[in-house]
């Protein structure tokens, strides 16, 4: 027996057909939808046939999408030959899988008699699987047949067992690609949702162990297979990852184009799909298939743990709430609540039993409940406020709760607002989560911070509608601050406590912005954050958003020295609320204030340069840390007692720190004039220059003691900073301070500048030195 995978043989090269007629499976490359996949199957079983020779004791079986003939436009083919002992079957299979690779097709292929693909089968579940789609393409009949049925028997006979070991293989891969639900650049075959778990349904459902497949799993099965073609379609290869570029293309064939615009749009939007009703609908059946694998996997669990009987035969009825029983390892109705009337807080008292037992909610209860549970009057009643505030609490319980609710439509009965964030994409790369999904992450990770702050309750529901107003024109802070405060006067919260939601809503990017893009040394920055926030309550549920919001978003969002300088302007900014007095800016390095010049101190986050007191001293420095690959977070430049003053906060933009040595070199030559040092400079900065969307500058008059701000956001590029301050400093600008805020691709980068800057004319000169450097 052998068994290989491959596009190729060891050694060749795929030349050609050899003659044989390729072309209509060619053209069978073409159309998405089912009957395309049926005709790519017709194609390839046509041509396959005339490959296997007449010869009985051998069969041609497909598996796989020909298997199942869903058979995508840049597919795999996985074939097995199937024999029956008989001799000459190796050079048989080269006959086969030679004209195959000649004619560019990747093939997965075997070459076994029917106990040793039993056997395989018996060892390894993704094999058994597999085998359940076997279909005779080509030869002996009765060979294939013995196969296919006994297969499908001994898995029935064997599949609620090998369930257990294909979850935890299942888990891991989930673990790996994500959910396919919830990511703007999801695997549509391997991520948790994707058409890898719909094999896994059928298998269940072969196994009759539930109705796996029910109607719902079969439309979302057969539109995830449509998004797949034609992704393949659009992008002329085997590809499932569905990526931002691709979506616009992929959406115009499969149909799904915005509303047609007028105007000058019209032109530029030409034939474009529309991108984001794909991540939604590609959303929406992701979601539809894990409920039904969640289910899937729970009945197996309960078939091979065996159902726990009580004195009357039947499971036990745990309660583990009011009007909530724990029964055979989900949660339902306990009996007087469903004979009694319900009252409207009931969905929210069994979603938040659940998250608290991590136990899941029972198909039936959560129809019933959206059914027959009445809607929530307005202001809800305490019970309701309370079982809310309970759910959002309950940690890893949350998801799982909150996800299983919105797929039968109770959650759109508590807020009306979540059928608009539903599986709404979020455009900036930072974030990894589709906006609903990320608003009850946020939920999630700022139950990790309920000890730091007064008012926890006011803080998860802060959470859970921080970005409210995303998907609508303007500010999202701005927009959904008024939003958030009518959900929180319609859940019941008082006055003052739902103007703090609007608050938190409307600052929750406050202490970020700040933190990266000012200087905090300035008393203008620490009372203008002060004047905002107001009293310490509100700073802490602040303070403890953010992190939340960051953990939600993505590792992209956070980093040490960001949690540093966030936790450093909450310290001043508390001081300044509890005192009155704002804190005094820090003194120079004490050590850069001694000893012959240059003087250059490394650490692992920090440069710090001393020298003779001259111009262009912060665009040296960032330039040959530029050239030394490393990133500027902040620079702080002044002068004392003759001596010009540079301090930096870096780290490695490639991961690498560099060698100390040779930076330290660098920078004191450069510091001193080196011209060899400037000219590297120079010829690096003018080879990394950016792409992308046009740069802007926005001036800030009344954000700093003594300077004016300069805010430029650009396109991030290796050297930006060094170009812009050489510009500036060409221009006549003396630059005191500079903040870095990268975002994803794009960089905010802000210069405290020297003097007042009042006239107009003036301005307008520095902002085209700077546009033109970028």
């Amino acid at each position: 027996m052998t068994s290989s995978t491959g596009r190729n043989a060891p050694g060749h090269t795929g030349n050609g057909a050899a003659g044989l007629p390729v072309d209509e499976v060619v053209d069978g490359n073409a159309g998405v939808g089912a009957a395309a996949r049926a005709a790519r199957a017709d194609a390839h079983d046509r041509w396959l046939r005339e490959l296997l020779p007449r010869r009985s004791g051998v069969a041609l079986v497909a598996v796989g999408g020909l298997g199942r003939r869903q058979c995508a436009p840049h597919g795999d083919l996985d074939l097995v030959l199937l024999h029956a002992g008989v001799p000459g079957v190796d050079e048989l299979a080269a006959s086969i899988w030679y004209p195959v690779w000649d004619a560019g097709l990747r093939l997965d292929h075997s070459v076994r008699t029917v106990p040793e693909a039993l056997s395989v089968a018996q060892d390894d579940v993704k094999v058994a699987l597999g085998l359940l789609d076997a279909r005779l393409v080509a030869g002996d009949a009765a060979l294939a047949d013995a196969l296919v049925r006994t297969a499908a028997d001994h898995w029935r006979r064997t599949a609620v067992r090998q369930l257990a070991g294909l979850r935890e293989i299942t888990t891991a891969r989930w673990a790996a690609h994500g959910e396919l639900a919830f990511l703007l650049e999801g695997d549509l075959k391997e991520a948790a949702g994707g058409l890898r778990d719909v094999g896994i349904l059928r298998a269940v459902a072969t196994a009759g162990i539930t109705d796996a497949l029910r109607p719902a799993v079969r439309a979302a099965h057969l539109r995830l297979l449509d998004t797949r073609d034609a992704l393949h379609r659009q992008t002329g290869r085997r590809v499932d990852r569905l990526v931002a570029q691709e979506r616009d293309g992929v959406a115009a064939l499969l149909g799904l184009r915005p509303p047609a615009p007028s105007g000058p749009d019209a032109a530029r939007r030409g034939g474009a799909g529309d991108g984001d009703a794909l991540l939604r609908r590609v959303a929406g059946d992701a979601r539809t298939v894990s409920h039904a694998l969640d289910d899937a996997f729970r009945a197996a669990d309960r078939l091979r743990s065996g159902r726990r009987r009580g004195a009357d035969g039947r499971p036990p009825r745990r309660p583990v709430a009011r009007d909530v029983v724990e029964h055979d390892g989900e949660l339902v109705l306990a009996r007087t609540a469903i004979g009694a009337r319900p009252d409207p807080s009931l969905s929210l008292r069994v979603a938040a039993a659940a998250a608290v037992t991590r136990l899941p909610i029972a198909r039936a209860t959560c129809e019933w409940l959206a059914a027959y549970c009445p809607p929530l009057p307005a202001p809800w009643p305490a019970e309701a406020r309370a079982a809310l505030v309970t759910l959002l609490g309950a940690g890893p319980g949350l998801v799982p709760a909150w996800e299983t609710c919105d797929r039968y439509g109770l959650v759109e009965g508590w807020l009306p607002e979540w059928t608009r964030l539903r599986s709404l994409p979020q455009h900036n790369p930072v974030h990894r989560y589709t906006l609903d999904r990320h608003l009850v992450q946020a939920a999630h990770e700022a139950s990790r911070y309920a000890r730091e702050v007064d008012r926890p309750d006011l803080l998860l529901l802060g959470a859970l509608l921080h970005d409210v107003g995303k998907g609508l024109p303007g500010d999202h802070s701005t927009v959904g601050a008024p939003l958030a405060e009518a959900v929180a006067a319609r859940i019941g919260l008082p006055g003052p406590e739902v103007a703090l939601i609007g608050a938190l809503v409307r600052l929750h990017l406050l202490l970020p912005d700040v933190a990266t893009r000012r200087d905090l040394a300035d008393p203008v920055t620490i009372a203008g954050v002060a004047r905002r926030v107001g009293d310490p309550t509100t700073l802490d549920l602040l303070h403890a958003l953010v992190r939340a919001d960051a953990a939600a978003t993505g590792p992209a969002a956070w980093s040490d020295w960001k949690g540093r300088l966030i936790a450093e302007l909450v310290a001043r900014v508390r001081t300044a609320l509890d005192t009155g007095v704002l804190p005094a800016p820090p003194a120079p390095d004490p050590a850069l204030l001694a000893g012959p010049l240059p003087v250059v101190h490394l650490a692992a986050d920090r440069v710090a340069v001393a020298s003779a007191d001259r111009r262009g001293l912060l665009a040296t420095v960032a330039g040959c840390l530029a050239l030394h690959r490393l990133e500027v977070l902040s620079a702080d430049a002044s002068a004392v007692d003759g001596r010009a003053l540079v301090e930096c906060r870096v780290q490695p933009r490639y991961g690498l720190a560099p060698d100390p040595i040779a930076l330290g070199a660098d920078l004191r030559r450069a510091v001193s004039g080196d011209v060899s040092v400037t000219q590297r400079l120079r010829g690096r900065a003018l080879a990394a220059r950016a792409g992308g969307a046009a740069p802007r500058v926005v001036w800030h008059r009344e954000a700093a003691t003594d300077a004016v701000l300069l805010e430029l956001r650009a396109a991030d590029a290796a050297g930006l900073l060094y170009r812009v301050t050489c510009a500036l400093d060409e221009a006549g600008a003396q630059v005191r301070a500079a903040r870095i805020s990268t975002l994803g691709g794009d960089v905010v980068d802000a210069f405290y500048l020297v003097g007042g800057w009042p006239d107009d004319a003036t301005r307008d000169r520095l902002e085209a030195a700077v546009l033109a450097a970028v």
